[in-house]
């Protein structure tokens, strides 16, 4: 689980920032909050992120997208890094470099990962592990040498790893490509528990949800006739690889990349047909995503994807999110972009409470996603806590706020009049007072 996130000189985020999901001691739907006994804590199962247009909930998303990548993919040699520094106002901030820090719960244990970055290296990099009162710092990277705990001092492997690590590559992306073990859960926090969701982008690991004998098969497509979409049920036709309409580099790039039993879903150009590519004892299959709907008859017909609504696309991308968020043991975590994008408010709701539904003190996996639908602001679906403000001001600087920090903002409220009223913030500065004029 995310405990706590802060971002620093990114994008409009040019102080720093901070997105916590360490639950207050508000009492309301305490019992979906999972508790961590430990480190006597609750951590919150979900977050909205509200906020007007070019309020810094978008660029909050591409904070932890970049890190991600950062982290999983690495860097080439001698690249730059792609930082995006706030740009606004002092010029000497543009050079600063941009800081990012994570608490992570990783099976009951918490570590802090953090580091400095500007375009050109890595300027400071840190890992602790948090037990109850106590840290202690696994490695401290900083001014080009390593500061290893006592425990690792001794280790030749670490030594070695580190001097092979380049400037602008973070150590624990090299240690780890280095099949040194002592700091891959926190690398694999990153590749395999949190899922980046943006609102253009297709969930990749979908085929699961073509074969007839994967136990969620018959779910997905049960919850796809619930949500009424019209279709009765999804379905894959097998293509031959070579005769995919992708560029040859990509293709190459599939033959040498994806892995035994990955998959990725291809999306070649708006509006046309899509894919999904996985590759099973050594070979690339590839098949067209279909759907099926049932006539009066009884009878199927079957549709491509491109001829569904944005709306049905849309609750097919996100469903196997909120499957896989609802499942016993997940440990998922799920950022979603604009969650409601192309969804009816009833809808998005609806797959909110089933979620929550299966949240409790044991639970382990996290929703966070920004949106701007009000209706969602319910202290009946969410607590306080759960709902976050992203402003800018006049100077183009983003923050962010939690509802319980607000004094007036009570269990029994209805925060939405307030919100629109703009008293919480997070609206837009509209500034249009006139009709909208065309050309004569």
């Amino acid at each position: 689980m995310l405990v706590r996130f802060s971002v620093e000189n990114w994008m409009s985020f040019q102080a720093k920032a901070t997105f916590s999901l360490i639950a207050s001691r508000e009492r309301q739907h305490g019992e979906r909050v999972p508790k961590i006994g430990k480190l006597k804590l609750g951590v919150l199962p979900v977050a909205a992120v509200y906020g007007g247009n070019a309020s810094g909930k978008t660029n909050l998303f591409k904070a932890l997208h970049f890190a991600k990548g950062l982290i999983v993919k690495g860097t080439q040699p001698y690249s730059l890094i792609a930082v995006d520094s706030f740009r606004l106002g002092n010029a000497q901030k543009v050079e600063q470099p941009a800081q990012f820090e994570f608490e992570l719960l990783i099976d009951e244990t918490v570590y802090a990962f953090s580091f400095s970055v500007n375009r050109k290296a890595i300027l400071e990099e840190k890992l602790v592990h948090i037990s109850g009162s106590s840290e202690k710092t696994l490695y401290h990277r900083v001014s080009g040498e390593p500061h290893f705990d006592s425990s690792l001092k001794g280790n030749q492997s670490l030594q070695f790893a580190f001097k092979g690590t380049r400037d602008n590559q973070l150590f624990l992306t090299n240690s780890v490509s280095q099949k040194i073990d002592a700091f891959k859960p926190v690398y694999d926090w990153f590749k395999d528990t949190l899922e980046l969701i943006a609102p253009d982008s297709r969930f990749e690991l979908f085929e699961q949800f073509l074969d007839e004998g994967h136990p969620l098969y018959a779910t997905m497509n049960k919850m796809l006739s619930q949500l009424d979409t019209g279709i009765s049920h999804l379905g894959g036709e097998e293509t031959p690889f070579e005769n995919l309409p992708l560029p040859e580099p990509i293709k190459m790039k599939l033959r040498e990349e994806l892995a035994e039993n990955a998959t990725v879903r291809l999306l070649p150009e708006p509006g046309n047909e899509r894919f999904v590519v996985t590759r099973k004892n050594g070979e690339l299959i590839s098949k067209k995503l279909v759907t099926y709907h049932l006539n009066s008859d009884g009878s199927e017909t079957k549709f491509d994807m491109r001829q569904e609504s944005d709306g049905s696309q849309r609750v097919i991308d996100l469903l196997p999110a909120f499957l896989e968020l609802s499942a016993a043991r997940s440990k998922k975590v799920y950022v979603i972009d604009e969650v409601d994008r192309s969804l009816h408010t009833l809808l998005i709701r609806r797959l909110l409470e089933g979620y929550l539904s299966k949240c409790s003190h044991n639970s382990r996996s996290q929703l966070l996603f920004t949106t701007h639908n009000v209706l969602l602001m319910d202290q009946d679906l969410l607590r306080r806590d759960e709902m976050w403000i992203a402003e800018r001001n006049a100077e183009g600087v983003s923050s962010l706020l939690s509802f319980s920090e607000y004094k007036d903002v009570r269990y029994d409220k209805d925060i939405r009049k307030s919100y629109l009223q703009g008293r919480l913030g997070g609206i837009p500065r509209i500034l249009l007072q006139s009709p909208i004029e065309g050309s004569d």
